[in-house]
């Protein structure tokens, strides 16, 4: 099956999306430390991304012509800054806004089904007006904003449209989920919003995939069972004993007679027990591992590490680099250290084979700003096994 991938960063949506067994046809991105990302990897021939096409440039400047309608899958990563509540909250006045020309790709190309990733802040009440104006220009992509027309205008156009009850030409059923990565067996708690459409003329039913992962069977397995701390060697001495509201709900757990039924969220210490301790030094003898530390770590109110015994907090990108104390770990014994690139990309969930040529912070904005490859490739399974259905149909 045949995809498009805009705004790809560092390549997980579009990694996840390949896993899934999606052919991209492009991978579109202007960032030039991020397309060296893309192309090292391709080179190297890491499974998944050494048949991608690159393309360093701006949506707006991407030959469509070069592409055929009706593709199976687009994907877009759309520049999130506008909306992030870590952000300057400018939303559709920030010239990162690049919703309108993701629609008007999707109108040139026809795609049975569009993936968007974004920040949960885009789903604050604060865009609540904007959301809703992505929603119909995402149903409608054919009512084309006229010139000089504001967007608000627009948007009771759409709204006009909408409410008469008849379709004409193009149009799409769009569902969104706000999704918490930890869900689907990412060791990082991350909240994003997705959108999925699905080509209405297609007729056919889909919703988001069921979580696969919760918190509840961790604490039994860490609290109850026990087992936990054994999958790891974790002498009964060194395991914690629950505090606070934990310790008040365990008995909830513990009077269950069975775990609960599905899999443990994923902990820092699942994602990097396994990697050795890292170099003081980045090395050139392992350009793939880049597993070597940065001092300066430091916890303050507000940013106090990830606990090695939990999914890691977000990884964030920063406005101005890398945020100081929110991609840290922070070790049982109360040090605190900034995690290597190495653990950032395992807790992104990508392969250790995928490197990031580019310096710490260049290389942590990419990771930060990147879509978990895992829940990338769970969505795109889940979509997959759908348009699967029809083409069987056919």
């Amino acid at each position: 099956m045949q995809s498009v991938e805009l705004y790809t960063g560092a390549g997980g949506l579009a990694l996840g999306i390949s896993r899934a067994g999606f052919k991209h046809l492009a991978v579109v991105e202007r960032d030039s430390d991020s397309c060296d990302t893309l192309r090292e990897n391709k080179r190297r021939k890491v499974e998944g991304v050494e048949h991608w096409p690159v393309f360093n440039c701006d949506v707006r400047d991407f030959d469509l012509d070069s592409l055929p309608e009706g593709i199976e899958l687009l994907a877009a990563g759309v520049p999130c800054q506008p909306f992030s509540i870590g952000g300057k909250h400018k939303g559709h006045s920030d010239e990162r806004n690049l919703f309108p020309q993701t629609i008007d790709v999707i109108r040139r190309l026809k795609p049975r089904a569009v993936i968007i990733e974004n920040v949960r802040g885009l789903r604050r009440p604060s865009f609540a007006k904007y959301f809703g104006y992505i929603e119909l220009m995402l149903t409608y992509p054919e009512i084309v904003r006229k010139k000089e027309e504001q967007w608000a205008d627009h948007l009771s156009r759409l709204e006009r449209y909408h409410t008469r009850g008849k379709r004409d030409g193009l149009y799409y059923r769009v569902v969104h989920r706000i999704l918490n990565a930890a869900d689907y067996g990412v060791p990082q708690k991350r909240e994003r919003l997705f959108m999925v459409a699905i080509r209405a003329d297609l007729g056919v039913e889909w919703s988001f995939p069921p979580a696969t992962h919760s918190s509840e069977r961790l604490v039994w397995e860490q609290f109850c069972s026990g087992e936990y701390w054994d999958r790891h060697d974790v002498p009964v001495r060194r395991r914690p004993n629950p505090t606070g509201a934990l310790k008040a709900g365990i008995q909830k757990y513990r009077a269950l007679l069975i775990p609960p039924a599905l899999k443990p969220w994923r902990t820092v210490r699942d994602a990097i027990s396994d990697l050795p301790k890292p170099s003081s030094i980045r090395s050139s003898d392992e350009p793939g591992l880049t597993h070597f530390s940065i001092p300066g770590a430091r916890s303050y109110v507000g940013h106090t590490g990830s606990p090695l015994e939990e999914p890691a907090k977000t990884l964030k990108a920063g406005v101005h680099g890398v945020p100081g104390g929110e991609n840290m770990l922070a070790s049982p014994d109360g040090a605190v250290r900034y995690f290597t690139i190495r653990e950032s990309a395992r807790l992104q969930t990508f392969p250790d084979s995928f490197i990031f040529p580019n310096s710490w912070t260049e290389s942590m904005r990419q990771i930060g700003n990147a879509v978990p490859v895992l829940l990338a490739e769970r969505i795109a399974m889940h979509l997959k096994a759908t348009l699967d259905q029809l083409a069987v149909g056919n």
